[in-house]
This record gives structure tokens, C-alpha cells and sequence, in this order.
């Protein structure tokens, strides 16, 4: 297919988001178009470099490459610790204000390369290469950074847009096939606030996407980002409309924060985030029931997800508590009252939070 292009509205003026076969090969050209600069810098992690390095360092050559650092990716190096690393090497590499990062890989590379931009120099320019499918349909879109603390997740980011981003699938071919579907839990995420037509097709093409079909990938990709970009365009700063992309991420982020960022790729979070969700609107009687159900077998279609965490409710909710959605210490969830729709209730009382994390099942029911 021809590349599509898709405009995103920021504080720092419009972006684009290309997304289409190939891209990556046009990367350098691309960058030159964003005007002149003092240096590209290439941030990724040893197992993207593994498979892309070569390709988009001779890429981003006619763009005036000077260095490429390598990082590590795992959620569990999230951290301030490898930001700073970061900022170090681009020191000794001698960027400066009006340097560009090109951050190429997933939702890990992408938010530690944002925050770095954020804040190296009190600001350079950023362009996103995602090379993961959570990464192409959520989390390069959209100018949400952020690193962890042991506390909880993405406690410490900044909001800053990038200059473009880059989505490629031809990427996508050498993701393991569990990072893959972590990705389609996001996706599952955008049919059940916003896309009715996206949960029907996910309903009957799921094994067709899993398995990486073309014209799947094709339909999908493009809408999510169109999703996405509706969302940001008017509300970039997460001030209202933008919490309900964080759909099934309270429960996901508690459940990664109880296993210290080791057990779950953040998509499997987000895939139990959104059976406990869907469950919690049931049971407050805003979702009807077959919808809950509807949406826990969509879940469950993408894949086996990892048993639910060892810690009991009450530590979970405790560190709910620390959620960015908390408001005076009261919980605040975003929950869908139809397929399609979702919005932000709270306060949510504790007690029917408790009996829903109790009534998890090990695993979604076959």
C-alpha cells in the first residue's frame, strides 16, 4: 500500500505520523525535510539493533548521522538511571540544542528517548521510529514521556511532542510473536473506547492479525493511529479526554508495579487492566454483562497472558493510590458503558474494586 499520512495537532505546532511499507528506507530524506540541524543522533536497544541498525544508520547517513547510542529496553531499566546514561553519552558525542534524536524501537525506547529530549538542554528535537506494534499504534503518538520509579510507573515524563514519527511494518516482521500480541491488546483497547467497527472486525479477523496478515495489519495500524490522533489533537495534556486511552492501564500498571516491572510485557498488563475494568463496569452496573464478556473473550483470543500477580488486593490498591488519575486520594477509573465508548468515574469505592481483583481468574476462562 502507498504510505498514509496522518497530522497531529500539538502545542509545539502539527506533526506527522507516516505510516506505510517501506518508510524506514526514506528515513534520512525525512529528517532532512524537518530543516537543518547539527547532528542526528540514533537511540535504540541491543535487541533492535540486532536486526535494524545497519539499515537505519545508512538511512539516516544523508541526514547527517553522528552517533548512535544503545540502551537497554527492559521495563525494569525504565528508569532515571538510564536516561541519565543517555544524556552522558549524547554529552561526549557533543549534541547540542539543535541536535535531533531518532529513537527507533519499542514503548521503553521511545519514552526514555522522549524524556531525554524533553529534557536534554532543556529541549531538543525528537523523531520517532516504532518499531513494535504497541509502539506504531499508541505510545510514539501523542508526546507522552516518562520513566519509572519503584513506586509505581511513569511517575517522572514530560509531555513533548515529536517532530515525526515513522511507522513502518515491514518492522513489525521481527518482533517474537509475544511482543507482537502484547501489541494487540492495545489495539483490542482502542475497539473497546472508541471503535465499535474495529472491536467487530478484531471479533472475526483475530487470528488473521495475530499471525501478521498484510491487509490486517493495513486496516488496523492506520485506524488506531486516526484514534489516537483525534484524541491528542484535543487533548494533549491527559487534562479530560485523553484519560480514556488509559483504559484497563490502573489495574495493568499496579499489576507491573507488584512484580517490579519483571513479569508482563506492558501490553499483558493492559489485557488483564481490561478484563478487571470490564468486570468493575459490570459490576457498578454501567456495562451489561454480555459486553463484559464480549470484551474478556476478545482478551482472551489474542493469547495465553501470565498469571496475575501473587501481591493481595489490598496491596494492589494501595498502589493504585499512586495512580495520575488519583484525585485526593480518591480511585478514578476509565470504564466503557457500551463497546465503543469509555469514559472517567470516580471516586470508585474501594470495596468493589477489592471484590473484583478477587474474583480474578488465574487465567481468562477458556
Amino acid at each position: 500500500m502507498s504510505s498514509q499520512r496522518i497530522s497531529i495537532d500539538s502545542e509545539n505546532g502539527r506533526y506527522e505520523v507516516v505510516y506505510g511499507s517501506r518508510v524506514l528506507s526514506g528515513a534520512g530524506p525525512a529528517v532532512r525535510s524537518l530543516g537543518a540541524n547539527t547532528g542526528v543522533f540514533l537511540l535504540s536497544s541491543p535487541r533492535v539493533a540486532r536486526h535494524w541498525r545497519r539499515k537505519l544508520e545508512r538511512a539516516l547517513r544523508s541526514a547527517g548521522l553522528r552517533h548512535t547510542v544503545i540502551f537497554d529496553d527492559r521495563e525494569e531499566a525504565k528508569s532515571i538511571s538510564t536516561a541519565e546514561l543517555v544524556c552522558r553519552e549524547l554529552v561526549r558525542a557533543g549534541a547540542d540544542r539543535r541536535a535531533i534524536l531518532v529513537a527507533a524501537g519499542g514503548g521503553v525506547v521511545g519514552d526514555v528517548a522522549g524524556f531525554v529530549a524533553a529534557t536534554y538542554l532543556r529541549g531538543v528535537g525528537i523523531v520517532h521510529l516504532p518499531t513494535t506494534l504497541v509502539a506504531q499504534v499508541d505510545s510514539a503518538i501523542g508526546g507522552k514521556t516518562g520513566v519509572n520509579l519503584p513506586e509505581g510507573k511513569n511517575l517522572v515524563g514530560a509531555f513533548y511532542s515529536p517532530r515525526l514519527v515513522l511507522a513502518d511494518p515491514v518492522s513489525l516482521s521481527t518482533l517474537p510473536s509475544r511482543e507482537f500480541r502484547s501489541g494487540v491488546y492495545e489495539v483490542v483497547k482502542y475497539g473497546v473506547i472508541g471503535d465499535e467497527r474495529l472491536f467487530a472486525f478484531l471479533e472475526k479477523s483475530m487470528e488473521m492479525l495475530v499471525h501478521r496478515d498484510a491487509k490486517a495489519l493495513d486496516y488496523v495500524i492506520p485506524r488506531c493511529i486516526q484514534s489516537k490522533a483525534k484524541v491528542v489533537s484535543h487533548d494533549e495534556r491527559e487534562a479530560g479526554l485523553r484519560e480514556i486511552l488509559n483504559f484497563g492501564h490502573t489495574f495493568a500498571h499496579a499489576f507491573e508495579t507488584a512484580t517490579g516491572y519483571a513479569k508482563y510485557l506492558h501490553g499483558e498488563a493492559v489485557g488483564w487492566g481490561m478484563i478487571a475494568a470490564s468486570r468493575l463496569a459490570a459490576r457498578m452496573g454501567l456495562l451489561k454483562t454480555e459486553s463484559a464478556s464480549r470484551i474478556e473473550n476478545l482478551v482472551r483470543q489474542v493469547g495465553p497472558l501470565p498469571d496475575l500477580p501473587a501481591a493481595k488486593p489490598a496491596r494492589l490498591m494501595e498502589i493504585m493510590h499512586a495512580d495520575k488519575k488519583t484525585r485526593g486520594g480518591q480511585l478514578r477509573f476509565v470504564l466503557s458503558r457500551k463497546i465503543g465508548s469509555a469514559e472517567t468515574f470516580g471516586p470508585v469505592p474501594a470495596k468493589l474494586v477489592i471484590e473484583v481483583l478477587g474474583r480474578l481468574p488465574a487465567q481468562p476462562r477458556p
